[in-house]
């Protein structure tokens, strides 16, 4: 992916003229929810951009969030709008298909990255990658455009996932926990099909 392609995309719109924008980021957070994991979780946000699902985070008492994005302009955004809060949040500005964590994690959350991923050989270290930074027992959710999905985001072609798409793919590496499909509405009235599966590292 190209990183002065979304920097200029962030540039030119708001927070709420983007199609993936959620006032409340509701299944990322009923999935959360589910784990019933501690304050103490690391987690991190893969493709996060100023999306507000930290926020919701935050006010759960997590201590230890992280937020991966490819743009240095969303990430600026999202310390804007957190202001006070924004040193609570550890940023990387990466590529995810570059990405080397540093440090384990318990949580791996994944809203509408993952699908923009189109060739065989980013898809296999995307999943390289989420398995060696997840510790044992952690959790991974990703959530990608459905097969009645959008062919295309952000001018750029996708690739559109079924549940038993996304089983195949993670089962590899990870056990299911579960799938569902859920219906998307933009901030100007369309809708967008994605299907979430949570996941477990054994």
């Amino acid at each position: 992916m190209d990183s002065d392609y979304w920097n200029k995309i962030y540039q030119k719109k708001s927070e709420t003229e983007v199609s993936w924008f959620q006032e409340i980021p509701q299944k990322s957070l009923e999935l959360i929810d589910s784990l019933r994991l501690p304050v103490e979780t690391k987690l991190i946000d893969i493709g996060g951009g100023d999306s507000r699902l930290v926020d919701y985070l935050l006010a759960r008492g997590f201590k230890h969030l992280t937020v991966l994005d490819i743009s240095a302009i969303s990430l600026q955004k999202l310390k804007a709008r957190l202001g006070p809060d924004a040193d609570k949040i550890t940023y990387i500005e990466t590529d995810i298909v570059n990405f080397t964590p540093s440090e384990s994690y318990q949580l791996w959350h994944d809203r509408a990255t993952f699908h923009f991923l189109t060739d065989l050989a980013q898809i296999e270290k995307y999943l390289s990658t989420a398995y060696n930074a997840l510790s044992a027992g952690g959790h991974l959710i990703v959530s990608t455009f459905s097969k009645t999905g959008p062919e295309k985001c952000s001018g750029l072609n996708i690739a559109q996932y079924s549940e038993d798409d996304l089983k195949k793919l993670f089962g590899r590496f990870f056990q299911n926990i579960k799938c569902f499909e859920n219906t998307h509405h933009t901030p100007w009235g369309t809708t967008q099909n994605f299907v979430y599966c949570g996941f477990k590292k054994l």
